[in-house]
């Protein structure tokens, strides 16, 4: 009997990559991984002092407290929620996968999208099917593809039956509009898809009344997924939420979830359950720090867009959280010219040559002659907690010599990479 294969995620790889360079001795300017890299918000950390002696088993979907206020907070974003219709679990990593091998059906994924979701279908056993996202954004398939995609599908005997939708997008760093968002989620009812969405995200859009889930266009098949590892920096501590619809879908895949749940992970840390009951309740510390992560990545994002704009190349601007996706198309004779005709070794050539790590597009399903990849700006804060928290207050962090040198950097990069010049010394 063979063994399945499972490689190391390519976020996790390329963070370890260009950690390794750095611990040699080497500059490098790490684009590479999406780590919200801020501090812990001190009322956090009093929180998990204060419940460190909470060492027994939690219940296995939440602790009552956790639960409702969870459902608080998708309440006041508009989705009526009850507790029970809550899971935590320790990251919404988990939670993505119990729902995918929960679920009757292939996988349907906007391409590119995150690099989790294709290989948590694989250790499902469930194929994909892949669909080219529209050209104003990334996180949704083409609508207008879409249903062709999936007729064809069914043609050749698959089984389209899950459709994972990212809100604000991981690796594009955009956000789908209502009106785009909406004509997906009708052809997900007339090809009765599951949509899967995953908003972890969706405090970092940086135009938060105008955001919209799909739970509010197709309610009764919307599993909506979320976290503390990106609006408050907690990835380190796995904190995830799944909201599950009202109906016969949403409470069968619950009580499934639940038990995959008590098999793998048994439940979120008791500890952290006190986190998500403060957090989800949304006290005015939570409210700030948020609002001004939000404030920072925006600021970063768009002056790294910026960057790559000025240097003629082509990219989405930045909508929601802190990624951009940058596409070198019109330097291809440039870059053929010196042997580089993949996103992978345009990615390898960024950091061997210019000093700087990005994740290629390939890793994200894109397709592999693509010069693309994905370039996150968190990491570009500060090395230590105090640049970090002066970076957060900042007017203008684009002013702060450690972020004005990582910009730098960047534009000399670009310039490099793109024109042909020399490699830096």
């Amino acid at each position: 009997m063979g063994i399945a294969t499972v490689v190391t995620s390519a976020t996790l790889a390329i963070n370890e990559r260009v950690e390794a360079r750095r611990a040699s001795g080497e500059t490098v300017l790490h684009l590479g991984f999406g780590e919200a890299g801020l501090p812990v918000l001190p009322e956090l950390a009093e929180v998990l002092a204060r419940n460190v002696g909470r060492n027994r088993y939690a219940p296995v979907t939440g602790t009552a407290p956790a639960r409702a206020a969870t459902a608080g907070y998708f309440t006041r974003r508009g989705l009526p929620t009850d507790a029970d219709q809550i899971v935590l679990a320790p990251g919404s990593k988990a939670l993505l996968y119990a729902l995918v091998a929960g679920l009757p059906g292939d996988v349907v994924l906007p391409q590119p999208s995150w690099v989790s979701y294709a290989a948590q279908a694989a250790l499902a056993h469930k194929e994909v099917i892949w669909v080219p996202v529209p050209a104003e954004c990334g996180g949704v398939p083409d609508p207008d593809r879409l249903g062709e995609t999936l007729r064809r599908a069914r043609a050749e005997g698959r089984r389209p039956g899950i459709l994972v939708l990212t809100l604000p997008d991981n690796p594009t760093g955009t956000v789908a509009g209502a009106e785009l968002l909406a004509k997906v989620c009708r052809v997900a009812e007339e090809h009765d898809l599951a949509i899967v969405s995953d908003e972890i995200y969706r405090d970092l859009s940086y135009d938060p009344d105008s955001f919209v889930s799909p739970a509010s266009l197709a309610p009764e098949r919307t599993f909506v997924t979320t976290g503390l590892s990106k609006s408050l920096a907690l990835g380190g501590w796995r904190i995830g939420a799944a909201r599950f619809p009202n109906g016969v879908l949403g409470w069968q895949t619950l009580q499934h979830v639940s038990g995959i749940a008590s098999e793998v992970w048994s439940a979120l840390a008791d500890p952290m359950q006190e986190v998500v009951s403060y957090v989800m309740d949304e006290p005015e510390p939570v409210v700030a720090r948020v609002a001004a992560s939000r404030n920072l990545h925006r600021t970063i994002s768009r002056a790294a867009h910026q960057v790559y704009v000025d240097a003629g190349v082509q990219c989405r601007a930045p909508s929601g959280g802190f990624y951009l996706y940058p596409d070198f198309e019109p330097f291809r004779g440039t870059l053929a010219a010196r042997g580089i005709t993949t996103g992978s070794q345009l990615a390898d050539h960024l950091l061997d040559d210019h000093g700087v790590g990005v994740l290629s597009g390939d890793a994200f399903g894109d397709e592999h002659q693509a010069l693309r990849f994905r370039a996150a700006t968190s990491l570009l804060y500060g090395d230590t907690a105090d640049q970090r928290l002066v970076a957060l207050s900042s007017d203008d962090p684009t002013t702060l010599p450690w972020i004005a040198s990582s910009l730098t950097h960047l534009h000399t990069a670009l310039a490099r990479a793109v024109l042909g010049k020399e490699k830096r010394k």
